[in-house]
């Protein structure tokens, strides 16, 4: 490999008399070295570590210095960054002066990965291809190929990021992947290109996104009812959409304080294809810590699909609802429209939650593998259904009132760092309706 030596210099400063460089006296960031760099290009690093010369003092310099590293490593093009401070040293070192010098790792040109999954009654083995900073400015080239017993995907995706500004980034995919949905005896198989736009916007992070979409629908059984026949074939899809997100939760897993709003909408139908329709949906969490270290969680979020023109909404589209994810207690998406046992979806839905965490009773295994251990008590409701767009709003709102599933319980959480959790819960469903699993 060859290096290269980068340096940037601070403007010129005069000289101070002789002092004692220590943690409350004013110092002076002269030089800001980058050793180690091969195929990462100057100008992009310039805008990670400018702050590093606006320290004041020390303990300045060693804060910024430390979030200089941090913006280094998000970029995701280096596997190791170091930091050294040091004084200033040569015929221009100041009294006060110094050096800081960032000793930096690349990743390689290609990385590869390799491993299997099992879920779903269904195995696969997945191969990845990865080429970090592609260009030399953070641009990143991913490509993924599963193969299953049952299906086949891939995906190739581009990402760049702005230099300087590492949340505001474009990214363009290809990619085709089947789905197999049991509760509606459907299979789906998507072929399509995206190209995405996200950047933050005060303390909301944006994205714009341009998809277009072939969709091939297929029934999963013989048994299929005639509903979801109807609903078989090809169909294009072109559609641009707006995502908004604020986020202030400390996790996004487990979280013990902060909330969450999420709003995306997708309009279909203007730039193409024979799907026409306008979908709004949203999402809200609050997490509040309370006494004795539990939390409080309330969230709530719904959705509102709107055919353009005379044409039915396609079953692809729709919403569905039920399982550990929105309702505990009800099989996954087995709830609301049906027609001979397949769940057919809805064109609107809310639903809606409360849960209280707190430690295991007695506290066993605190300070440790204890501490990953939650209680859960829950209430969750929620409803979906079609709706007649003739009959106004008023009326919407009263069907969505009718026939509310919900249900309560507990159980025991357990968090894996920052990935997933696992969740095991006693669940009571009510206001089960006809047709619900």
């Amino acid at each position: 490999n060859v290096s290269s030596y980068l340096c940037f210099r601070a403007p010129e400063t005069e000289h101070e008399p002789k002092q004692e460089v220590l943690e409350n006296k004013d110092v002076v960031v002269q030089r800001v070295h980058i050793d180690g760099l091969g195929r990462t290009k100057e100008d992009l690093l310039s805008y990670e570590i400018a702050d590093v010369f606006q320290a004041r003092n020390l303990i300045d310099v060693m804060r910024k210095s430390h979030e200089a590293r941090r913006k280094l490593l998000r970029l995701g093009i280096f596997r190791k960054v170091e930091v050294v401070i040091d004084t200033s040293r040569g015929e221009d070192a100041l009294p006060n002066g110094l050096d800081v010098t960032f000793e930096v790792t690349e990743l390689r040109r290609m990385t590869g990965s390799y491993n299997t999954m099992v879920g779903n009654n269904e195995g696969s083995m997945v191969l990845g291809l990865k080429l970090p900073n592609v260009f030399g400015r953070a641009e990143k080239m991913t490509f993924q190929f599963s193969y299953g017993t049952k299906e086949t995907s891939y995906g190739l995706s581009f990402f760049k990021p702005q230099p300087g500004l590492f949340e505001r980034n474009i990214s363009i995919n290809v990619y085709k992947v089947t789905g197999q949905f049991p509760w509606s005896s459907l299979r789906e198989t998507d072929r399509g290109i995206s190209a995405e736009l996200s950047f933050p916007v005060w303390k909301t992070n944006q994205t714009l996104k341009w998809e277009g979409v072939w969709r091939e629908l297929g029934c999963l059984a013989r048994t299929a009812s005639f509903a979801v026949r109807e609903e078989s074939g090809h169909s294009l899809k072109s559609s641009l959409s707006h995502a908004m997100v604020i986020d202030t939760r400390n996790s996004s897993i487990l979280p013990r304080k902060g909330g969450l709003l999420k709003i995306h909408q997708e309009l279909a139908g203007y730039t193409g294809g024979d799907a026409s329709f306008l979908k709004e949906d949203f999402e809200i969490q609050l997490n509040k810590t309370l006494f004795w270290d539990s939390v409080l969680s309330a969230s709530l979020w719904g959705g509102l699909l709107l055919p353009i023109g005379d044409k039915p909404t396609n079953i692809a589209d729709r919403f569905y609802l039920g399982g550990p994810t929105s309702i505990r207690g009800f099989s996954m998406y087995s709830m609301g429209p049906q027609s001979e046992g397949d769940y057919l979806g809805g064109e609107a839905y809310w639903a809606g939650g409360f849960h209280l965490y707190t430690p295991l009773p007695f506290r066993p295994g605190r300070g440790g593998f204890g501490d990953l251990f939650r209680t859960h008590f829950f209430l969750n409701a929620g409803n979906l259904c079609n709706l007649n767009y003739g009959e106004g709003p008023q009326a919407h709102l009263k069907k969505l009132a009718e026939c509310i599933r919900w249900s309560y319980g507990l159980g025991i959480v357990l968090r894996l760092g920052n990935i997933a959790r696992l969740e095991l819960n006693y669940c009571i469903p009510m206001g089960v309706q006809s047709g619900d699993r």
